[in-house]
């Protein structure tokens, strides 16, 4: 079955906006793998805007698969070593931006990003980079030397909500994932996922992962999160 990362970085959010301990991330993320979901994603930020290196050091110690987002820089990179997550995701990360806005910069930083996929993969820390849908992207990926790479599904995520035409975008991503794992590449999805984006991307059968964080922290709100989890793990076993 096609598997659901949770994404816990704005419980972390909600938390730091009364600088106390309350909502708990850890406390979140187990009731997230004891829901069905089959990994907990947590983006570590330079700026700590909502996980922090605290978090990061209790989770990383529990028995559920851990997925790190990060940076591809020597501090990050250090950090990553340090606590050993399952996996890593590799992502884009700018000061400014409320989100990831788009995906790595591959040819601009493909010396940085070798150099720590490297790393990791020799600390066997499997490696994801947070890419475009574009086929010179995979095409670098595998050079570079990663595991998987996870699409960014904005653009597409936007269409869907906005209800216009997101045909063309749909078949870029299709045509993508097709050539990812012909290139024996792990094909992940992530970014602005709801129930609807979810659904008519699972028609993709080459995404093996989808990672999601926002819709199902904010829909949890109204609706708990066992039941937020239960539907989209419905969405993904058609």
């Amino acid at each position: 079955m096609t598997k659901l990362g949770v994404n816990i970085d704005h419980v972390a959010t909600i938390r730091n906006a009364r600088g106390e301990s309350h909502p708990d991330p850890f406390f979140v993320a187990k009731n997230a793998i004891k829901f069905g979901a089959d990994s907990i994603t947590i983006h570590l930020r330079e700026d700590r805007r909502h996980i922090n290196e605290n978090d990061l050091k209790i989770i990383s110690k529990k028995k559920f698969p851990l997925n790190l987002e990060m940076a591809a820089n020597s501090k990050m990179l250090k950090i990553a070593l340090k606590y050993k997550p399952n996996y890593v995701c590799i992502v884009p990360e700018k000061r400014q931006e409320l989100t990831t806005e788009g995906g790595l910069n591959l040819k601009k930083n493909k010396k940085k990003i070798k150099h720590a996929v490297q790393k990791l993969n020799n600390s066997k820390i499997r490696t994801s980079l947070f890419i475009n849908p574009s086929i010179n992207d995979i095409k670098m990926a595998y050079e570079i030397g990663s595991d998987c790479v996870e699409i960014h599904t904005g653009k597409i995520s936007n269409l869907i909500k906005a209800k216009k035409n997101f045909k063309k975008e749909f078949l870029k991503i299709k045509k993508c994932a097709i050539f990812a794992k012909s290139l024996n590449l792990k094909v992940h999805a992530g970014h602005g996922l709801d129930y609807k984006t979810t659904k008519t991307l699972n028609q993709i059968k080459q995404i093996t992962e989808y990672n999601i964080g926002h819709f199902i922290i904010g829909e949890s709100i109204q609706h708990g999160l066992k039941k937020v989890i239960k539907k989209f793990i419905k969405i993904l076993k058609k």
